[in-house]
């Protein structure tokens, strides 16, 4: 009788410890089922705010473009949304001209071909970067259609099928600068230095003069100097509209260039926008979403979402 006892005595403390272990693996999973729907939940809800926020910059766009014909960082698009609290959490945003910077795709023509002006003005602007001319030749071949090298430093899929692990070129242009990224050796440090200049926008799109940095700007000639030397002063005058206007780059620019290279480029310089990219941040609880968007504004003011990315540019 006592063994028996004490053999029912071990089977009850099995029972209530596999009972006990049983009910809190059951209560673990309940717990993170219910975190990780209310995840979802807040994910959701901060993504349909992020919508309302970019149909919101869709309709400042739209309200500039029927005040001014110019794109300058005076006006409303360029001031950024501080956070605004939300049910649950905030949301901000800004908006910003992607014109304003050099556009990669640019180093080919309508054709495919390497347009040698584009080019220069990229090797000027890595210079200015105290990055390597050679970036320019690899991210040309990485671009367009041919499968010949540019140069000494360019570089087609004969090349890149020699690496671990192989890959090849894009051959066309490119919708995101982190392309950069594909070239051998280009590596983080050096794109986080190249991407606040440059942006990944159909060939043939210009650039904004009022809003494009001095660093672009003093990129387009050779031994020009002017608008890079005081970014403070640059930015203190564009507080009160465009600067520099488009005349005063041409006055600048043109001694500088031979009349065929006076004529490639001015088309290649305007000072209005139709391509923006607003940034929207919404926090909700411990949730947070970044939502890029690319606009792409018509001449009647109206603007289109041309794509969405989450978290990275």
């Amino acid at each position: 009788m006592r063994r028996a006892r004490g053999v029912a005595l071990i089977i009850a403390l099995v029972v209530v410890a596999l009972a006990t272990m049983l009910a809190t693996r059951i209560g673990a999973r309940g717990a993170i089922d219910q975190r990780r729907a209310a995840t979802l939940l807040a994910q959701e809800q901060a993504f349909a705010v992020a919508l309302g926020a970019e149909a919101w910059a869709i309709e400042i766009l739209r309200e500039d473009a029927e005040r001014s014909r110019r794109d300058s960082l005076d006006e409303a698009w360029a001031v950024p949304l501080p956070p605004i609290p939300i049910e649950g959490g905030t949301v901000e945003g800004s908006i910003e001209d992607l014109e304003g910077r050099f556009n990669l795709n640019n180093l080919v023509d309508a054709n495919g071909h390497k347009n040698e002006l584009m080019f220069a003005v990229f090797q000027r602007l890595l210079a200015r970067l105290q990055l390597e001319p050679k970036w320019a030749s690899l991210m040309t071949d990485w671009i367009d259609p041919d499968s010949v090298a540019d140069g000494i430093d360019g570089a087609e899929d004969g090349f890149y099928t020699g690496l671990t692990p192989p890959y090849r070129t894009a051959n066309v242009p490119i919708t995101s600068t982190s392309e950069l990224l594909a070239l051998p050796g280009f590596g983080p440090d050096r794109y986080q230095r190249l991407a606040p200049f440059v942006a990944a926008l159909p060939v043939g799109t210009p650039i904004n003069v009022c809003t494009a940095p001095g660093e672009v700007l003093d990129s387009l000639a050779p031994g020009l100097n002017t608008f890079s030397q005081d970014p403070k002063q640059l930015a203190l005058n564009r507080q009160k509209g465009c600067f520099p206007y488009l005349q005063d780059v041409k006055a600048a620019v043109d001694p500088l260039l031979n009349p065929d290279e006076r004529r490639l480029l001015d088309p290649m310089l305007s000072e209005s926008t139709k391509w923006f990219r607003g940034t929207i941040v919404v926090s909700i609880g411990t949730t947070e979403v970044t939502l890029y968007s690319l606009f792409e504004r018509n001449p009647a003011g109206y603007s289109r979402v041309v794509r969405r990315t989450f978290g990275t540019e």
